[in-house]
């Protein structure tokens, strides 16, 4: 189930733009790095790949939670009827049948 729910992840899933906030975290992200040794860059970058790392399984979580959610709704809806007309149009049928009986 896990590969269904990322294939639908990567059908349904569209990025906002977040250009503004990104440039922003790069800038920040520039200035540390230049304050920083050899050693402390190459932290910083596995940090950075970690972050990238987590906000994408988050992402891919809260996606499938999602679908979860709205496959249960639709499950409970149809075990309800999907339509509330759809008890009327029934009952309706039903006398229509006995009236052509009686009649």
């Amino acid at each position: 189930m896990n590969d269904y729910m990322k294939a639908l992840y990567q059908q349904f899933f569209r990025k906002p733009d977040v250009t503004e906030l990104e440039d922003e975290i790069e800038t920040a992200r520039q200035e540390v790095r230049d304050c920083l040794d050899k050693l402390q860059r190459r932290r910083l970058m596995d940090l950075v790949d970690a972050q990238t790392l987590l906000r994408e399984e988050i992402s891919q979580a809260s996606f499938t939670a999602g679908f979860k959610v709205a496959w249960e709704i639709a499950k409970e809806l149809e075990a309800d009827g999907l339509y509330p007309f759809e008890r009327e149009v029934a009952e309706h049928s039903c006398r229509h049948m006995e009236m052509r009986k009686e009649g």
